[in-house]
């Protein structure tokens, strides 16, 4: 390592450190007492002000609320920031508007020399999506939904939300505990827990129509929550694997909001584990009538006794007598 780069990195590993010794240097760093102390001394004459604490546990602490040196980016650095934005240029990502502007500010940042290499890089890289006749060209379709930048700045403050989706042209309103934010094949969908309903569900962003927080007063707190899932995950009832037939089925319709687990790396077999609630008869013939729909593709590990019968009669009803 160079040392301009392992005087940058020393940097950054101090300044989040409350208090830090000579011998973590070394070890952290692999350097010697000698050259961790002229590194040190370099450091405080670029202005980190360093607090020397004297005794026999004695260090160095960084003295707060105050300004860091200008950071200063190793070629590679520069080059792995850049393509990141370039590989994500044409992806349904949110903040969208800012990459423009961050591109600027990195330009800013280096030499004409490092410019001249990102020129380069950004003529010759083309990545998935990409229009090769203008790389820069956002299509509609790549345009984030509306309202993922709004999800997320709600995320950040609070975690209970009242979202409405609109399903089959009718707007359908949920309390949920936002657990995860996720994009999965080219869509990006919420994993939460309804407190309507006490359970996990999925929903998918594209169908967000509204998002606001949901009132204190009704509540259940994250550890309960947590209890609930637990629960919920040891009386788990339908597990059934799924071929590459069924899972182009599943793909036309599920009626459960749970994501398959791909058991192979080309995504051709899959298992799906979820609870399902046998105490309503709409829901058993739905569910019911779903299996069926997956097709002859299917390895049914565990299923509830009520679901197995409704599905034996169904397909009694085709068979001569």
């Amino acid at each position: 390592m160079k040392k301009v780069e392992r005087i940058n990195i020393i940097m950054r590993y101090i300044n989040n450190r409350a208090h830090f010794t000579i011998t973590e240097i070394m070890r952290e760093f692999n350097i010697s007492r000698s050259t961790a102390i002229r590194d040190i001394r370099e450091i405080e004459a670029l202005g980190m002000p360093l607090v020397a604490e004297v005794g026999r546990d004695g260090g160095y602490s960084v003295m707060r609320n105050s300004v860091l040196p200008v950071v200063h980016f190793t070629g590679n650095e520069v080059k792995a920031l850049f393509i990141a934005f370039m590989a994500t240029r044409n992806q349904q990502l949110p903040y969208l508007k800012s990459r423009q502007s961050l591109t600027e500010k990195l330009l800013g940042l280096i030499s004409e020399n490092q410019q001249e290499d990102l020129f380069l890089l950004n003529q010759m890289l083309l990545f998935e999506g990409t229009n090769p006749n203008n790389p820069d060209l956002l299509d509609l379709s790549d345009l984030p939904h509306p309202m993922l930048e709004k999800l997320i700045q709600l995320l950040l403050l609070d975690s209970y939300l009242l979202i409405t989706i609109e399903e089959e042209k009718v707007l359908k309103t949920y309390p949920i505990y936002l657990m995860h934010l996720y994009r999965e094949k080219s869509l990006w969908l919420i994993e939460g827990f309804d407190l309507m309903e006490e359970k996990k569900q999925i929903y998918p962003v594209d169908q967000l129509t509204s998002v606001i927080p949901y009132p204190e007063k009704k509540r259940l707190s994250r550890k309960k929550i947590m209890e609930k899932l637990s629960k919920q995950e040891e009386v788990i009832n339908l597990v059934v694997e799924l071929g590459p037939k069924a899972i182009a089925q599943f793909k036309k319709y599920h009626p459960l909001k749970v994501s398959l687990s791909y058991t192979n790396p080309y995504q051709t077999t899959a298992i799906l584990k979820t609870f399902i609630q046998v105490d309503k008869p709409e829901d058993l013939t739905e569910i019911t009538n779903w299996l069926l729909f997956l097709g002859g593709d299917i390895k049914i590990k565990e299923i509830p006794d009520e679901v197995l019968e409704g599905m034996q009669e169904r397909l009694g009803l085709f068979c001569p007598k």
